[in-house]
């Protein structure tokens, strides 16, 4: 599966203001709200309830919030550039302005860990996290999040496959 599979251009947000974590997981729910027809309390009870057994801050800047969520009938995400970082409770203790969201069906079972480890994994590369800031548009940072890595990177081997 690739990111494109799941993230539609218009669950993307891009120079987004809040002022802290629960206002940065509230404009994911809205957002995934309008885009998934699903009742954004619903979803934003589901991703505090996840924060709550531990912060989905990964580092750099980064954090992966996700839940699962009857309706879904396929893994979902959400992308947000917030204007400025917020304090996530990310392992390496920074704030955080990038901001990917995964949803799933309760029953997805191995996707949504499979799907979970390839976001994080390509938010691990220092170069697209900077792309990522610097780009204006919506569709800027779609292009950026569902481009292949350069072939040579080594650690995407399940991206050869077509």
């Amino acid at each position: 599966m690739q990111i494109g599979d799941f993230l539609d251009r218009g669950a993307i947000a891009s120079r987004i203001s809040a002022a802290n974590k629960r206002q940065a997981l509230a404009v994911i729910a809205d957002l995934a709200s309008r885009n998934f027809g699903l009742d954004s309390g619903v979803i934003l009870d589901a991703l505090a309830e996840r924060e709550l057994a531990g912060s989905t801050g990964v580092g750099h800047g980064v954090a992966v919030p996700h839940a699962r969520l009857e309706g879904l009938s396929r893994m979902r995400g959400i992308f947000v550039r917030l204007d400025q970082p917020v304090d996530f409770d990310a392992v390496d203790d920074q704030p955080v302005d990038l901001i990917f969201a995964l949803f799933a069906h309760p029953d997805a079972g191995s996707e949504h860990l499979r799907t979970l480890a390839r976001v994080s994994r390509l938010l691990r590369h220092a170069e697209l996290r900077d792309q990522l800031r610097k780009a204006v548009t919506a569709d800027a940072l779609h292009a950026l999040l569902v481009q292949e890595p350069d072939s040579n990177s080594g650690d995407h081997p399940e991206r050869r496959t077509a």
